[in-house]
């Protein structure tokens, strides 16, 4: 086992989980198997109690594991499946470690931060990154990125874990950030913290808005010890699909082959990564055509808290040949309480929903904002507007039905109503143990779809009989109205293996009115769109009905490649790989 150890440099935030899987990426393009791990220093057990105005959304795994966004990250850009032990949290490490205090595994020593706390996470790291990954294989390299915060004891962690597994195998990589003037102080004073607990980087990675001067290279290079070609330029790209490439292009796998001392196999058996890569970043920045996709949520301020909805949702347009062009619209500003506190908002709000090709609402949780996101549903459910609810986007969806349809003006969930005439929405009994963290129904669960009812997400699916995506939830349609619900129209199209539990809902009558209880986002893949969000992009241009009598296949000129016959081409213009 190899491994690529990923630290910032002076702030968080500037792109690690990227880098980290474009790294990633290259090394899976030459046929190495890559697992990733996400070292963070907060003492939470996981993410799933996050705001994500703390750190973004919260991303889930097949196993319901709740981590950070990076592991979404990694997942589509390796197309590997991740797991929970996946993501170190400080929480994790203590809980386990006073576990074994309280059973007694330490045999009366005093239990502390070193060596106790700095073995658990290295048994932790090599326990996860020698679980088969990709079919049953076990990986040849793993990568661990490593927190910004609290970034002393992370230095020290790594230290040992280099010490204890050899120099040989662990290459270390700061990520630095550079300003607008691309000054090269905050590198060196990085640097020297880092070598000041015995730790020399092997590799630079320079983020700044613009790529890295020469005059720049040298200098790092001069003052942190680190050959010239050991400096990489990482500088802002149109097309995050770019940064694999940008790095391929600096020689940054055959760095790694000589450094970690691994075989590189030919990149031409398993598919040419960079072929695919290409592709996705040419068809991102060439794209004139837009399709417009309304985004009715509450944490519209910060694009991270929907990032796994927004890749989707780009992921589809891409296959669509559409330029995405997301308006967001907080779910608050379209409430009727709004219209007399500020106008303005209110009709602003209104104005950007309706010139929009399509209507998506997000998961989510609480009170705050309700009221918008039901409205939305409801003014793309009469003016026939497509439209795609995810999780709370469905539930709200059916409530708006319930009320303007069959006339239950009190229905409401019973998450924000406890006391609601019509609890048409309901939580789950058995996901309430009387604490917030892990609770809810969490990851992948499947789904059997009705062989009664037509159902346009079927189709999109494949016609398959069931599907298995991932679930964050602890409240559901109540079973009670479905028989009434379905009666005047909408159709649950899927349900839980016991047929208790409504997982999708479509709308008869309409374009495309679907609301899944399930997060399809998850498992979209850059070149696997995730069929709901697919048949959003697909409505929203007039072009569902087209796809469907095709068979549910793309136009040869939509569709990215995936088949080796159709490389040649590409390949020939591609530099040739000399590790």
């Amino acid at each position: 086992m190899k491994y690529i150890l990923v630290t910032g440099g002076v702030i968080s935030g500037i792109g690690k989980g990227v880098i980290s899987s474009s790294i990633g990426a290259l090394l899976k393009g030459v046929g190495l198997h890559v697992t990733s791990i996400k070292i963070d220093p907060y003492l939470n057990i996981d993410a799933g109690t996050f705001s994500p105005y703390e750190h973004g959304e919260v991303f889930v795994l097949d196993d319901g594991g709740e981590v950070d966004l990076d592991l979404g990250n990694y997942e589509r850009f390796l197309d590997v499946t991740l797991h929970r032990d996946n993501n170190i949290t400080t929480g994790k490490i203590y809980q386990s470690v006073i576990d074994k205090e309280r059973r007694g595994d330490y045999l009366g020593k005093t239990v502390q931060v070193v060596p106790h706390i700095t073995d658990a996470i290295q048994d932790w790291v090599t326990r996860v990154s020698g679980e088969p990954v990709e079919k049953d294989t076990n990986a040849d390299v793993c990568i661990i990125e490593v927190s910004e915060q609290g970034k002393s004891i992370s230095y020290q962690i790594l230290m040992i874990f280099c010490l204890n597994f050899g120099k040989d195998n662990s290459a270390l990589i700061p990520e630095p950030d550079s300003t607008g003037e691309q000054k090269t102080k905050p590198t060196q004073n990085s640097v020297r913290e880092m070598r000041g607990l015995g730790l020399s980087p092997d590799l630079i990675m320079c983020r700044c808005k613009h790529p890295v001067t020469t005059s720049v290279k040298e200098k790092v290079s001069l003052f942190c010890h680190v050959p010239p070609e050991q400096v990489i330029d990482v500088h802002d790209c149109k097309s995050i699909y770019r940064v694999p490439l940008l790095l391929a292009n600096q020689n940054i796998v055959p760095l790694f082959a000589k450094r970690l001392q691994m075989e590189i196999k030919s990149p031409r058996k398993p598919r040419h990564f960079m072929v695919q890569w290409k592709e996705l970043a040419e068809r991102e920045e060439r794209l004139l055509d837009e399709v417009k996709i309304a985004l009715v949520g509450k944490y519209t301020k910060l694009e991270d808290a929907y990032i796994s909805v927004l890749k989707a949702l780009k992921h589809a347009s891409l296959h669509c040949n559409k330029r995405l062009n997301v308006v967001w619209v907080e779910a608050e500003n379209l409430e009727k309480d709004v219209q007399e506190r500020d106008p303005i908002k209110y009709h602003e709000a209104w104005q950007k929903l309706c010139s929009c090709d399509g209507i998506l609402v997000p998961g989510g949780f609480g009170k705050r904002g309700a009221e918008g996101k039901m409205a939305a549903a409801g003014w793309g459910r009469k003016m026939k507007k497509p439209y795609l609810g995810i999780c709370y986007g469905m539930q709200l969806a059916v409530i708006e039905f319930s009320r303007n349809v069959l006339g239950w003006k009190g229905a409401n969930t019973t998450e924000n109503e406890p006391d609601t005439t019509y609890p048409v929405v309901i939580e789950m009994p058995e996901h309430n143990p009387g604490q917030l963290g892990g609770t809810m129904r969490l990851g992948r669960r499947r789904t059997v779809f009705s062989e009664t009812h037509e159902s346009k997400t079927r189709k999109l699916y494949k016609n398959a009989s069931f599907v298995e995506e991932r679930h964050r939830h602890r409240y559901e349609v109540n079973p009670t109205y479905v028989k009434q619900l379905e009666e005047n129209g909408m159709l649950f199209v899927g349900k839980d293996v016991e047929g208790e539990r409504m997982e999708i809902m479509e709308l008869k009558d309409h374009p495309y009115f679907v609301g899944v209880q399930y997060h399809p986002e998850y498992i979209s893949r850059p070149v696997r769109p995730s069929p709901p969000y697919l048949g959003l992009i697909l409505a929203a241009i007039n072009k569902l009905p087209q796809y469907i009598a095709r068979g549910c296949r793309l136009s040869p000129r939509c569709s990215i490649s995936e088949d080796e016959d159709d490389e040649d081409e590409e390949l020939a213009r591609l530099p040739e790989f000399n590790p």
